[in-house]
């Protein structure tokens, strides 16, 4: 398994690459995993160290995906060091709220660099060599692309066209024998969003309204996304998968005076 992950110094993307090099290695596989950050950081180093101390090879590369010319720097840096790319795991994304008619050119067009363009020039460089391997790519939406969110800024926008995006490359790679999925989080405990649920009451008004009852963690989407590019989904191509414990198939049980399943 030779994979690159964007977005992974930290929160899913870090739970991904050693997911992906855990499973790899588990199959008598070579695991080869490109951890790409924004910035070289520690967080990015432990990766790979954890990669490294289970038998695998890992790289640390860093570049922000706003910038036109890094996704193609990294997938290149990576193929050149692997010998090829058998998954791409368009992970990185940043989010910002606000109301949508406060917001400012700058912001919008930044969540967009990052969230959806910067996802596709790493699929478009990517290409080549999932072609050649017929591998697999997995992006990273949000249960945000899915349902609209007042007060999300341009995060919600930017999920939902980046679903579009990898759906409509499912179509364009299939002949080509490149599978490409979605996955889609819903409440999350990452870096992004540990500040929130550093407030125990906070915490447990969302559990609260999730039917599984637990705020996601990192590993339950890695383990999705390790699916969606492993052989086990071999089947599986232009789906949506959102990864959160039943939240948003559970909307209209909130509707006050429907009958319920809790006693």
């Amino acid at each position: 398994m030779r994979a690159l992950v964007s977005g992974g110094s930290s929160g899913i993307g870090a739970s991904a690459s050693v997911r992906l090099a855990e499973a790899a290695l588990a199959r008598g596989e070579q695991a080869m995993i490109a951890v790409c950050g924004h910035e070289p950081n520690g967080g990015q180093d432990q990766v790979v160290r954890s990669i490294q101390s289970m038998g695998g090879t890992a790289i640390a590369l860093a570049g922000d995906l706003g910038n036109p010319d890094v996704p193609s720097q990294l997938v290149e840096a990576a193929a050149a060091e692997f010998g090829g790319l058998d998954a791409l795991v368009a992970n990185a994304g940043i989010a910002s709220p606000g109301a949508i008619c406060d917001l400012s050119l700058e912001d919008w067009d930044g969540m967009f660099s990052v969230n959806l363009r910067g996802a596709w020039l790493l699929a478009k460089a990517s290409y080549p060599h999932l072609r050649e391997s017929r591998g697999a790519a997995c992006f990273t939406s949000s249960m945000s692309g899915q349902l609209p969110h007042a007060g999300s800024g341009a995060y919600s926008p930017s999920k939902a066209a980046l679903t579009m995006l990898a759906q409509t490359l499912a179509l364009e790679w299939a002949p080509d024998g490149i599978r490409v999925n979605v996955v889609s989080p819903g409440m999350t405990h990452t870096r992004m969003t540990e500040k929130m649920y550093a407030d125990p009451q906070l915490k447990k008004a969302r559990e609260d309204i999730i039917p599984l009852a637990r705020i996601g963690d990192p590993i339950d989407i890695a383990n999705v996304i390790e699916f969606l590019v492993g052989p086990l989904s071999g089947y599986v191509t232009g789906q949506d998968i959102c990864v959160d414990g039943g939240f948003t198939k559970s909307i209209l049980s909130h509707i006050p005076g429907r009958p319920s399943s809790r006693s």
